[in-house]
């Protein structure tokens, strides 16, 4: 048994609709600024816009990655402050819940989203979550040089699972657990060996270890990720992690 527990060594968490809810309506926000985008900027017919960009998403994890193989070309930096630049990041509040929450356990603790660094780090500033991370696997990490349009490594897919895996270090997967609100990234997941916790509602769905109604029930359905936490000193060493984006040269 190691300094911060034997059963489980790295948490991934996932970020939009996992750290806070759905009902906030960033999501909507997001889908109508994608929307406007293929209308506006990319010239899409507006009455197929709708159905394409669901069923790209389906398809390929997001619907920019999809856009990109169907051969639009558009600059990923451009997108991304399009789609996430006029958010109504005001609807996001300080959560001190979950942040007591995420320093008290004995964990290396990452993000794992699609979304861009901005993104990211703006949504975890306005929770209040900004020092609770060692590191941030964002767009950026998995597609470090991808201005192209070649194929955008993403979840659901395995290969970005198996690609967070060997930049945060991790020796053994099934160490690691991975919250998400999505299901396919919860299947995902468990096919890259890690296990894995759905947020969102407190039903099982396939491939899901556990299942919270809310990322706020950690510890009633998860105790085992305290079990090993006896040192009283240890919240005061994880509060001077602070966030960095792990880039992948």
């Amino acid at each position: 048994m190691d300094e911060f527990g034997a059963k489980y060594e790295c948490l991934f968490f996932d970020m939009d609709d996992t750290l806070y809810p759905l009902r906030i309506g960033i999501n909507l926000a997001c889908r109508n600024n994608i929307q406007e985008f293929m209308l506006n900027q990319l010239g899409i017919e507006e009455s197929e816009v709708p159905k394409m960009c669901l069923d790209l998403y389906k398809e390929y994890g997001t619907t920019m990655a999809g856009l990109k193989l169907m051969g639009y070309e558009f600059d990923n930096d451009e997108f991304h402050e399009y789609v996430h630049g006029r958010l109504p990041y005001e609807k996001l509040k300080p959560d001190p819940i979950l942040r007591n929450l995420l320093l008290s356990m004995p964990h290396r603790k990452i993000i794992f989203t699609n979304a861009d660094k901005a993104h990211a780090t703006r949504t975890l500033n306005r929770l209040g979550l900004e020092d609770c991370f060692e590191g941030i696997i964002c767009f950026e990490t998995l597609n470090p040089s991808s201005n192209t349009n070649t194929q955008i490594l993403c979840k659901p897919s395995v290969q970005a699972f198996e690609a967070a895996i060997r930049i945060v270090g991790i020796v053994d997967p099934r160490k690691t657990m991975f919250f998400d609100d999505s299901v396919r990234n919860i299947a995902s997941a468990k096919a890259a060996g890690l296990k894995t916790v759905f947020v969102g509602d407190s039903v099982l769905v396939p491939d899901a270890d556990h299942a919270l109604r809310s990322i706020h029930n950690i510890k009633e359905a998860i105790p085992d990720l305290w079990e090993d936490n006896k040192d009283d000193k240890l919240e005061v060493i994880v509060q001077q992690v602070a966030v960095e984006t792990m880039v992948q040269a």
